[in-house]
């Protein structure tokens, strides 16, 4: 059984204010050490600490909140194998299929190692500015270029292994993992990859040619970006969540990266069912 477990928590959730609580009496009834960070520490006595920190010595690390909350663990673990344990605590949450409801259950299995484990590769990112790599990211998501004025298109060319792909006019291009293919690579339209494809989905945003469809690639690929849009006119976004505006002619070099994910999966959940369970499809 875990000997640490960090703890992660979505801000302002009414859910939280009842569930951390008896998540803390519960791991300290199992003399489970415990680290977490300053969003749970306002639920409960706990001294917080900043998420970067959280994940040193544990051995699972559980996410309360939705997929926004998981993917600031996912950054605050940097790679390192620790397993995370999410719960929907609401929304929509495609990576966090597990309930409040099924909580303790599904966390005694998990401690117990009795849990299966998916693994998400991330993807790397650098951004190249006059042949100078000048920022470093990895992304569990996806990695997003787009237009940062109001109601203007910006220029864009992709490359795939430097063979060129196409010249994009458009809100923005989404380079996307299989794991983000649920996320805003869905909502423009790209595809559902199943997790274990390895592979990238390239999908433009509100394209002026409404020829320009997504496009899949092998996850061994080398996927360039090349900004045309003047300085500042366009920004970087990884997961949704940070970021930096761009130069004109900044390369984004995309690639698979060495760390993985590695996100507790409830057994009687598969990737089909939370496919239905949230988008609505029809059961049988």
């Amino acid at each position: 059984m875990a000997a640490t477990v960090g703890i992660f928590s979505k801000p302002n959730v009414k859910e939280a204010a009842v569930v951390v609580p008896r998540l803390m009496a519960w791991l300290k009834a199992r003399n489970i050490a415990i680290r977490c960070d300053h969003e749970t520490a306002k639920y409960t006595d706990c001294e917080g600490m900043s998420r970067e920190a959280v994940p040193d010595g544990c051995e699972l690390v559980i996410v309360l909140g939705g997929d926004g909350t998981l993917l600031s663990a996912a950054r605050a673990i940097k790679g390192r194998e620790i397993p995370l344990f999410a719960v929907n605590l609401g929304g929509l949450g495609f990576l966090t299929a597990i309930t409040s409801d099924d909580l303790f259950p599904e966390l005694e299995r998990a401690l117990k190692a009795e849990h299966r484990i998916g693994k998400r590769r991330l993807l790397h990112a650098d951004v190249v500015r006059a042949g100078t790599v000048v920022a470093r990211y990895e992304a569990l998501n996806d990695v997003v270029l787009t237009k940062a004025a109001i109601a203007r298109m910006i220029d864009l060319e992709a490359l795939v292994d430097q063979k060129f792909v196409c010249a994009y006019k458009a809100d923005g291009l989404i380079v996307s993992t299989p794991t983000g293919s649920t996320a805003y690579s869905l909502s423009a339209g790209g595809p559902i990859v199943y997790p274990s494809v390895e592979a990238f989905c390239l999908t433009p945003i509100c394209p002026h040619m409404l020829a320009n469809r997504p496009v899949i690639v092998p996850s061994s690929s080398v996927i360039t970006v090349v900004n045309r849009a003047a300085d500042l006119d366009a920004y970087l976004t990884i997961d949704g969540q940070v970021g930096e505006h761009l130069n004109e002619g900044d390369r984004i070099e995309c690639r698979i990266s060495d760390y993985s994910l590695h996100l507790v999966r409830p057994p009687h959940k598969m990737f089909f069912d939370v496919l239905r369970q949230k988008l609505k499809w029809g059961e049988r």
